[in-house]
Order: structure tokens, then sequence, then C-alpha cells
């Protein structure tokens, strides 16, 4: 790849899935799938069911497939279980370090105890899995061993749209926040079409090396931190063509911003790209009309930052 810049591939340069099995072996690769989730009842059986059969059963790409899950009060568990998945409760990884919950604190966990030499992410909500959005971005990293960081990315229609046309970008969070924030302070990793995908693999290597906030601002920190450290060159995309999936409400989008921003700038201040007066604070404030009076709603941030798992005196399973 050409330093400096983020290779852009497709999945379907990685559809050959016993070529890919023969550089897994060649390699001595393993390879763990996560699915990080929280009340995914609806979908979770098909997904894991799809990439089970597809990349376990019918071609042995995977040698893990896990959920790792963030206290769902649905069946969620008990739904990836009979699909086949290993089924874990995040707060049960490593009690002795307190609690948390979130996305960022699902995939810390799951890098501690999944055994892959690459670990895979998928979303549990997606609505039309298929084998790509795993053949894709672990295919990238077993073709090219420059790579260390494979997002994906793909269309995220709202509704059915017209046949021929492809939305391009990413959700709102990502185009109204994310992208301009990357133009502004880190224009290297503005060419990532969907910096916040839920779809993407790594190196273990890369993933024990790297801190981790436990709520939404860890695919943030992810990217920021993997070109802190080994630059641009080292991360990639696939593109996956098209991913369905539940779309948050606005309340949501802006709880998920303000843990991404807090996370863009704790980096962005380490790295001496901006200079802030104090530290970001931890209280995010929105509205909310009851009985046709705007009421202010305060909400604690809960993220926290997990340390690099190589500095922790724990080994892993």
């Amino acid at each position: 790849m050409k330093k400096g810049t983020i290779a852009t591939l497709h999945h379907g340069e990685f559809g050959d899935l016993k070529g890919l099995i023969a550089r897994k072996q060649a390699q001595a690769q393993t390879i763990s799938l996560c699915i990080p989730t929280l009340n995914e009842e609806d979908t979770i059986g098909d997904v894991v069911s799809i990439l089970k059969e597809a990349l376990q059963e019918r071609h042995a790409l995977l040698d893990e497939i896990a959920v790792v899950d963030s206290g769902s009060e649905d069946r969620t568990r008990e739904v990836a279980r009979a699909a086949g998945a290993d089924v874990y409760l995040a707060s049960e990884i490593l009690p002795e370090l307190g609690p948390a919950r979130g996305k960022g604190e699902n995939i810390w966990k799951a890098t501690y105890q999944l055994k892959g030499d690459i670990i895979c992410f998928v979303d549990g909500d997606v609505r039309n899995m298929h084998p790509r959005f795993v053949y894709g971005t672990v295919g990238a990293l077993l073709c090219h061993e420059d790579l260390k960081y494979m997002k994906g990315y793909y269309d995220r229609p709202h509704a059915v749209v017209e046949v021929g046309e492809r939305p391009a970008g990413g959700g709102r969070v990502t185009e109204a926040l994310v992208r301009p924030l990357l133009s502004l302070f880190y224009p290297e990793l503005a060419g990532l079409v969907q910096p916040l995908a839920g779809e993407y693999a790594a190196r273990r290597e890369v993933l024990e090396a790297i801190p981790m906030p436990t709520g939404y601002g860890v695919e943030t920190a992810h990217l920021l931190d993997v070109f802190s450290r080994w630059g641009s060159e080292a991360i990639g995309q696939c593109d996956l063509d098209e991913r369905l999936h539940r779309h948050q409400d606005t309340a949501s989008l802006g709880r998920m911003s303000f843990s991404i921003l807090r996370c863009f700038f704790e980096r962005a201040q380490a790295s001496g790209r901006l200079k802030l007066a104090e530290s970001p604070s931890s209280l995010y404030r929105h509205f909310m009309r009851r009985e046709g009076v705007c009421e202010m709603i305060e909400w604690e941030c809960p993220d926290i930052e997990r340390p690099a798992l190589k500095d922790l005196p724990i080994a892993r399973n």
C-alpha cells in the first residue's frame, strides 16, 4: 500500500473463501468473531446462524463466534446461544476491575476473552447479514500484511431507494459530527467513508496495545490511536455494499455524539492537535417536551477509559 494513504478495497476481492482459508493456514492465524450486543433479540439469531453456517461450518474461516452482551433485558443471550454462538456477559469478564457498561466495554472485554490472532466485529442489529461483512475486513488483513486495522463501509438507506441509486456516506453522527472533526483536525483520516462503522477487523497486537473508552467513543478512539502509533497506512477500508439496521432516535444520537466528542477532544489534545482550556465535562444535557413544557434532562456520561490490555498484570485466557 502507498505510504500515508488509507487503502480502499472491495469485498469482492476476498470472495474466494477457500483461498482465504489457505492463506490463514499458511500464516498460522486464528480468527475470532465478536458481536457486541444489547437487546438485539429480533436480529441476533439470524446474524449468528448466517455467519456460523457460512464461515464456520461450510468454510472454516472463523475459529470462534462469540456474543459479548452488555446485560440485555430481552432474550438476546438465549437466542444467540441457541443459534450457536459462545455467549459472555461483559460484567462477568474481569469483574475485579470494577463495573462499566457500553459498546467499548464489550469490545475491550472481547479482546481479553477471545483467542484469535485477528478479531473481527459485526453489530448485532444488522438485518441483511451476509458473510461479506466478515470476509471483507478479515480477508484484507490476511492478504495485506501491512494493514493492521480494517474498517467496513456501506450504504445505509433509511428506506427503500430507487434502483440504481446508492446514497454515499455515513450515518447522521458521522456526517454531522465525526467527518467535520476529522477534516479539521485529522485530515489524514478524512477519506474514511464510515469511521463509526461497527464492522471491522484488527490484529490482536493492535487491540491489546491501545486503551479503550467504555462507551460509543470506542471506534473513534481506535482510529485515532492506531493512526497515532502506526500511521494512516496501517488503516484500510473495505466496501461491503449495503447494510440495513435499526436507526436510533435523536436523543440517543445526542448521547452518542457527546461520548465521541469527549473521546476525540482528549486524544486530540494529547496529540497536540488542539488545546483545551479545561477537561471536557462528563455531564450531557438535552431537552424534552413534556405536557407542553421543555424540561432539561441531565445525563452523566458513564464512560471510563480501560487501559491497554498489554499493560495489565493479568494473564489472558
